[in-house]
């Protein structure tokens, strides 16, 4: 079902005493180089555990029953849900286990590991990597009892997402400022249809975008199909946390409800973007973290003369990849 707004009211009361109240930061240099009138980015790359996915996944474990957290769950993750629901977990006193792609950042491994759950990994070979960690992480949940959790495929997990969008709202309701336009980075959009509905429920008007990269963009073909649409995966791609080859039901649901539309962005226009933000922002973001920052710069989502609010969503990123990929977007 679509999360209400008392849905996600419910779930904010919650989880706001768990998250940290990230900055919202206004760039006069963004909007300069993007057009905008006023550019803000909320900066969920400082959220605890690094990125946003604490928020969707405190949530979830808040909701299960005793039972069930006694128990314990398992997920599968390319590293910043791992890594969200690890702290979820602990904070929480609920075991937890994660299946990761063998090829997943050691860094994100170990900070999961360092966090408490079981790593557990998966070799995907020439197959989507997260379609075989999903496979894995369903034969363990029947082996070991497990209460199996979706990362993203999950109305409870969209409702916990959703944290960031109404947070984002407090914060510009008390700059007295109302945005024309949202941009979101999308991997299986749990995020996205979040934020989508926080911002529909309180300004309808607003212009909201998903975007991926490219050859990663199944929500935006899903959104202009008006269905489920699932890409081939196995393109190569900077944007590691992003490589879900279709978007999950709930936030698919979410993301039609409120009128989202999808773009997708590549590999240079992302390291262009790490890089802006490092200097001009002073925000160190992974590749994943960055895209929705990528389609403002580059006009694949178009700001000019408006005031946009643009998610840079996670800061995952070890220092020799991170200095690699923002050398790569010198100009």
């Amino acid at each position: 079902m679509l999360p209400t707004p008392s849905d996600l009211a419910e779930a904010y009361a919650v989880t706001r005493r768990a998250t940290q109240r990230t900055p919202l930061i206004e760039s006069e240099a963004l909007a300069r180089a993007s057009g905008a009138a006023r550019a803000f980015v909320k900066a969920e790359s400082l959220q605890s555990a690094g990125s946003f996915k604490i928020r969707g996944a405190y949530w979830r474990l808040f909701c299960l029953t005793p039972e069930e957290r006694a128990r314990g769950v398992v997920a599968y993750s390319s590293g910043n849900f791992a890594q969200g629901l690890a702290a979820a977990g602990r904070g929480l006193g609920v075991p937890v286990t994660i299946v990761m792609p063998q090829d997943a950042p050691a860094m994100k491994r170990e900070a999961t590991a360092g966090y408490g759950a079981t790593v557990v990994l998966s070799d995907h070979g020439d197959r989507p990597r997260e379609e075989v960690a999903s496979a894995l992480a369903r034969e363990i949940a029947a082996r070991d009892g497990l209460v199996l959790l979706h990362p993203f495929d999950d109305p409870l997990i969209v409702a916990g997402q959703a944290g960031a969008g109404l947070e984002a709202l407090e914060q510009l309701a008390e700059l007295d400022v109302v945005p024309d336009t949202v941009a979101c980075p999308v991997g299986g959009g749990g995020l996205m249809g979040g934020v989508a509905l926080a911002f529909h429920h309180a300004l309808p008007r607003a212009r909201l975008w998903a975007v991926e990269p490219e050859g990663y963009n199944g929500m935006g073909l899903s959104l202009a199909a008006g269905g489920l649409r699932r890409v081939a995966g196995g393109t190569a791609t900077v944007s590691d946390a992003l490589q879900a080859t279709a978007p999950g039901d709930a936030p698919l649901r979410a993301a039609q409800a409120a009128g989202v539309t999808g773009v997708a962005v590549g590999d240079a226009a992302v390291s262009r973007a790490m890089r802006f933000a490092f200097e001009r922002l002073k925000l160190v973001l992974e590749p994943s973290g960055a895209v929705a920052l990528a389609a403002v710069l580059d006009g694949v989502v178009a700001v000019q003369g408006r005031t946009v609010v643009i998610y840079a969503t996670g800061g995952n990123v070890a220092l020799d990849r991170f200095i690699a990929l923002v050398g790569n977007g010198a100009e």
